[in-house]
């Protein structure tokens, strides 16, 4: 299994790379919500690292590998979640993340069946079983931000597993903070990374 590539750009496509490693040349498709950050991340010298989904995609006749791949895991983790829809599977899910993550996560929150029907290959009935499983659970992926040099840290506990992944999403140490203890002082009984973050993003929504 293929988890993470790394390797200079040969070719770039609408919706696919082409990486060079050791003078192996490796097709990787890009949902074009991911498309838009890579020159942000490329280096100078045109090398770039994935984080990688791998699946055998199947026929009649053959089984074809597939690599999709990531700038980082909040990525990764909403197109593994995204496809745990009936019905959407990668080669779906691929065609369908078009428009920013958070904006998809809204919707999904929301239940914006408009919005989510407008995304490629996403009729109204699937519309529907998207947001019947998914909604409240991608607050996280609502308060994901332009591509700049994340930050790491070591998550401890809940606030810190929190904190991790808010800077992963580009705030500032401090904003991020200031919301984990906001959220805290109103919700003591807070007990998990996801709910936590899931109020998080619902206390900005209410703030915009």
């Amino acid at each position: 299994m293929i988890s993470r590539i790394t390797g200079k750009v040969l070719e770039k496509g609408l919706n696919y790379l082409v990486l060079d490693l050791n003078g192996l040349g490796y097709e990787v498709f890009i949902p074009a919500c991911v498309m838009q950050g890579v020159e942000k991340v490329m280096t100078i010298d045109g090398r770039i690292s994935l984080l990688t989904y791998h699946y055998y995609q199947v026929d009649q006749t053959k089984s074809i590998p597939i690599l999709i791949g990531f700038l980082n895991q909040v990525e990764k983790d909403f197109f593994e979640i995204f496809i745990t829809v009936s019905g959407i599977g990668p080669r779906a899910a691929l065609k369908a993340l078009n428009k920013p993550i958070s904006l998809i996560a809204q919707a999904i929150d929301e239940g914006d069946l408009v919005f989510l029907k407008s995304l490629p290959g996403i009729g109204e009935q699937r519309a529907k079983e998207v947001v019947a499983k998914l909604q409240n659970k991608v607050g996280k992926f609502g308060l994901i931000q332009d591509y700049n040099s994340p930050e790491k840290i070591i998550a401890k506990d809940i606030s810190e597993e929190a904190l991790d992944v808010l800077l992963q999403l580009e705030y500032k140490r401090t904003e991020a903070q200031g919301m984990i203890k906001r959220v805290l002082e109103i919700n003591s009984s807070v007990n998990t990374t996801e709910e936590l973050l899931n109020l998080v993003y619902k206390q900005k929504r209410v703030k915009e």
